[in-house]
C-alpha cells in the first residue's frame, strides 16, 4: 500500500500493466451509462407516482421539495460511477470483489424506487415497509462497498460517503411514509 492509502495499480495477481487511456475512457463511460440506466429506470417508476399518490401522501416534516431529489441523485450517481471507475482501473487483487459488492448495491438501488413508488398503489403501506427494508439493506451494501473501495482507492471510498448520508436521510423519509400512510 502506498503512503496515500491506495494500493498500487500493478499489485501481485493483477494481471499486468495499467489499462490504455482509451480503455479507461470507455470504462468510465460504461460506469456512467450504468448509473444513467439505473437513474432512468428509477425515474420511470417514480414519475407518475410523484404527482399521483405521493403528492397527497403524508410526508416527513423534514422532506425537501420534490425538485431537490433530481439534482442530488444526479450528483450521487455521477460520484458512484467515478468511484467504481477509480477502483476498477487499479486492477488489484481486491478489485473483483469490490466490483461485485458495487453491483449488489446498484441492484438494490434499482429495486428501491419501483417498490416504494410503483407498488404503493397495489400494495399500500406494505410497499413502503418493503421499501424501507430495501433501503436499509442498501445502506448496509454501500457501507460494505466503501469498506472494499477505500483500501483500493481512498478517493473512491470518500466519494461514496455522501451517498450513504443521503440514503440514511432517504430511509428516514421512507420510515415516515411507512408509519404515516
Amino acid at each position: 500500500m502506498r503512503p496515500d492509502g491506495e494500493q498500487s495499480t500493478a499489485s501481485a495477481g493483477s494481471g499486468g500493466k495499467p489499462y490504455s487511456a482509451g480503455v479507461q475512457a470507455a470504462a468510465l463511460a460504461g460506469f456512467l451509462l450504468a448509473s444513467l440506466v439505473v437513474a432512468a429506470l428509477g425515474g420511470l417508476a417514480s414519475a407518475a407516482n410523484v404527482t399521483g399518490w405521493y403528492a397527497a401522501a403524508d410526508k416527513a416534516p423534514w422532506s425537501p421539495p420534490n425538485g431537490v431529489f433530481g439534482p442530488v441523485w444526479t450528483a450521487l450517481y455521477a460520484a458512484m460511477a467515478l468511484a467504481a471507475w477509480l477502483v476498477w482501473r487499479k486492477r488489484t487483487d481486491g478489485t473483483r470483489q469490490a466490483m461485485v459488492v458495487y453491483a449488489i448495491q446498484l441492484a438494490l438501488n434499482l429495486t428501491w424506487t419501483p417498490v416504494f413508488f410503483a407498488l404503493y398503489p397495489a400494495l399500500g403501506t406494505a410497499a413502503l415497509w418493503l421499501g424501507l427494508a430495501i433501503i436499509v439493506a442498501l445502506v448496509a451494501a454501500v457501507t460494505v462497498t466503501v469498506l472494499h473501495f477505500g483500501p483500493i482507492s481512498r478517493t473512491a471510498g470518500l466519494l461514496l460517503l455522501p451517498y450513504i448520508s443521503w440514503l440514511v436521510f432517504a430511509a428516514s423519509l421512507n420510515w415516515w411514509a411507512a408509519t404515516h400512510n
